[in-house]
C-alpha cells in the first residue's frame, strides 16, 4: 500500500495476521531494502505469535535518494506513515522498529508515536572510528522499552545494555546480521510476548523493563 507523506509518498508491504495481537511496523536503514535478512526473520517471528506487520520503505527510498536526509524531516514522515497503518489497524498495540538508520528513527518518533516498544536492529551507536560521536541519547530517546539487537564485530558499535530494555549482542555478526538471522527472530520471538504481558500490567513505559543483556554464547544458542 502507498502512505502519502510530507515529503511522498512512502510504501508498506504489509502481512497480515489472522488474529492479530500487535501492529509491527518496520523499515530499512539508510542503504539496503525491507527484504533484509534480519528483517524477514523479525516479520516472521512476528507472525507466528500474532503480529500484524509492516514493512515500509521510505520516501527518500522511493524517491531515489542515497541519503536518508535531515532526521527530523525523517521523522515527521516516519510518524505521518505510522497514523496511517494504525487507523487501518486499529485497536492494536503499536510496536515500531527497524535496521541501522531505521532503528534511530524508531527509537526517536516511539514516544511522538506511541509506541509499546521498539525493536533496533544494528543500532549504530556511533559513525565507525569515532566512539566520540554517540547516539545513545537517540535510544534513551525512545522512552519505551527497546529491544537492541547487535552483532559484535559491528564497526558502528554496541549499545550499553542500560541503555535499552534488553540487549542481545550476536557473536561473530557485523553490521548486516546476516550470518544467522534465524537467531534474530527467536530474540523477537522471545521478547515481544513479554513486552505485550508487562505493558498489558501497566508496567511499561519509561521505566519499563523487559529482559537483560544477552551476549557471547549465551546469544548464539537464542537463550
Amino acid at each position: 500500500m502507498e502512505i502519502a507523506t510530507p515529503y511522498g509518498p512512502a510504501l508498506a508491504e504489509v502481512d497480515e495476521a489472522p488474529d492479530p495481537r500487535l501492529l509491527l511496523v518496520l523499515t530499512h536503514g539508510s542503504s539496503g531494502g525491507i527484504d533484509a535478512p534480519d528483517l524477514l526473520a523479525v516479520r516472521d517471528a512476528a507472525l507466528k505469535i500474532g503480529g500484524t506487520v509492516a514493512r515500509v520503505v521510505q520516501p527518500f527510498r522511493l524517491r531515489g535518494a542515497r541519503a536518508p536526509g535531515s532526521a527530523a524531516k525523517q521523522d515527521e514522515a516516519w510518524l505521518a506513515i505510522v497514523a496511517e497503518l494504525r487507523e487501518r489497524h486499529p485497536g492494536l498495540p503499536l510496536v515500531q522498529g527497524g535496521r541501522s538508520n531505521g532503528a534511530r528513527v524508531a527509537c526517536r518518533t516511539a514516544r511522538a508515536a506511541g509506541a509499546t516498544g521498539v525493536i533496533a536492529l544494528a543500532f549504530p551507536l556511533h559513525p565507525p572510528g569515532k566512539p566520540d560521536r554517540s547516539r545513545a541519547g537517540e535510544l534513551r530517546q525512545a522512552a519505551t522499552p527497546v529491544l537492541v539487537i547487535n552483532g559484535d564485530r559491528d564497526p558502528f558499535g554496541v549499545p550499553d545494555e542500560a541503555d535499552a530494555a534488553r540487549l542481545v549482542v550476536l557473536p561473530g555478526e557485523g553490521h548486516e546480521l546476516k550470518k544467522d538471522p534465524a537467531l534474530v527472530g527467536e530474540e523477537v520471538a522471545r521478547w515481544l510476548p513479554e513486552l505485550l504481558e508487562t505493558a498489558a500490567r501497566g508496567s511499561g513505559g519509561v521505566d519499563g523493563h523487559v529482559g537483560g543483556a544477552v551476549r557471547g554464547d549465551d546469544a548464539a544458542v537464542g537463550k
